[in-house]
């Protein structure tokens, strides 16, 4: 304390032998914090805030500063001098889309980062562009409302909103909004629904990135939901195989004709997933009537079907006791793969209703299954009859010992009865 109060003096006492135009100085700088000048971007100076934008995030990796979306001048420090000339504060939301525009548009600068240059355009098109361009409605998201504003980190970066992962948040920041979508009539529980579907389960759970989030389905700069007959197409995007079978199939000729909903007429759309088995007829009976052929080629294609399915499980149990039993299970593994990639074919041919197919696909699997089976049956048979000839073996080495231990016992008795003697 004392020491304290010492120095307390010592600073009075120089203070008071200063001029006073050295005093005023000194008593200012006691009563302001000194504010670092950042000689690099004048900007700052003023707009702290966005001093981490400033050295974090791809733009300003590639040299893009403050000057260079707002304008203004960023090597002086006051106002209105750093404001001066072609100035932006806060743009409109229709500003942004062409600021971003101005140099994502530009193949020259593009080129170089192997980006397109037609996100403005196709953003126009999109529902979001008609929203914002055509009727003038601020609620349309623009480019910063899913990229982010000043720090925008690539999609590759798990940080960024349209990391595949972050996607389907990005796109409920507005669409699972109740207040917001009542607007335009759109419904709001898309992103529970997605995250319960297979490709939700296959993008969040399994980590898998080829899974669809929004855009694969609605596209990103030009998202628009698509039409009925240019689903199947959508869908077959990422199911080609499925997509070609559908197409060459009657269902294919309706959808296109546009009385049928493409893939969605037997799926979901958010909350996708396989039909079960089990339930083909079932699905079938939604368009078609019980007492009509199409039904029981319905009920004909899930017999074929849930045949296969039991067969390839027949297959998978049989290549398992094999390989409990010891034997080498290399070539019963590969004619477990060749079963199954019979089976996947199924789904193909049935997505064209071609059940002459899925019949013939499925006795190819059942074919192998019951190989399988055969030696699963064999290597049983075998290893019972290895037991029954073990049995001799037991019996006699069992005797074998007892009668050791009997004649163990009487040479016992007759030592003690020596001694006795």
């Amino acid at each position: 304390m004392r020491r304290v109060v010492i120095r307390m003096l010592l600073g009075v006492a120089v203070l008071g032998a200063l001029p006073a135009a050295a005093r005023a100085m000194t008593a200012s700088a006691f009563q302001s914090p000194i504010v670092v000048q950042d000689t690099a971007n004048g900007c700052l100076a003023c707009h702290a805030a966005q001093r981490e934008a400033a050295t974090v995030g791809v733009h300003s990796q590639h040299g893009v500063t403050c000057v260079s979306c707002h304008g203004g001048n960023a090597d002086v420090r006051t106002l209105p001098d750093g404001h001066q000339g072609n100035f932006i504060g806060s743009p409109s939301k229709v500003q942004t889309a062409q600021l971003c525009g101005s140099c994502h548009s530009n193949p020259n600068r593009m080129r170089q980062y192997g980006l397109p240059t037609g996100q403005l355009e196709e953003f126009r098109t999109s529902r979001h562009g008609q929203l914002l361009f055509g009727e003038h409605d601020t609620n349309a998201p623009t480019c910063t409302d899913c990229h982010g504003t000043h720090i925008i980190y690539p999609p590759y970066d798990a940080r960024s909103r349209v990391y595949p992962t972050n996607i389907p948040g990005t796109c409920a920041h507005c669409h699972s909004d109740e207040k917001l979508m009542a607007k335009y009539h759109l419904r709001t529980d898309q992103l529970d629904q997605f995250r319960a579907s297979a490709h939700g389960v296959a993008l969040f759970q399994k980590q898998n990135f080829a899974a669809p989030t929004c855009i694969s389905c609605h596209g990103a700069h030009s998202a628009l939901p698509p039409t009925g007959t240019q689903v199947a197409s959508v869908c077959g995007q990422c199911h080609a195989l499925v997509g070609q079978s559908f197409a060459q199939g009657p269902h294919g000729a309706a959808s296109k004709a546009g009385k049928l909903r493409g893939c969605l007429a037997c799926h979901t759309n958010h909350s996708t997933a396989g039909v079960p088995i089990e339930k083909i007829g079932e699905t079938c009976d939604k368009c078609h009537a019980s007492d009509t052929r199409l039904h029981q080629m319905g009920i004909d294609l899930q017999r074929s079907v849930v045949q296969a399915s039991e067969d390839m499980a027949s297959a998978k149990r049989a290549v398992e006791v094999l390989s409990l039993a010891g034997q080498r299970v290399g070539y019963y593994q590969f004619r477990y793969q060749e079963a199954l990639t019979y089976y996947l074919q199924i789904a193909q041919a049935q997505h064209g209703l071609d059940l002459a197919k899925v019949d013939d696909l499925g006795r190819r699997v059942r074919s192998v299954s019951v190989d399988l089976n055969n030696a699963a049956n064999t290597s049983r048979e075998q290893r019972w009859e290895h037991k029954l000839l073990l049995l001799p073996l037991w019996f006699l080495s069992l005797s074998a010992v007892v009668l050791a231990w009997l004649a163990l016992r009487a040479l016992r008795r007759r030592d003690a009865e020596h001694r006795d003697g």
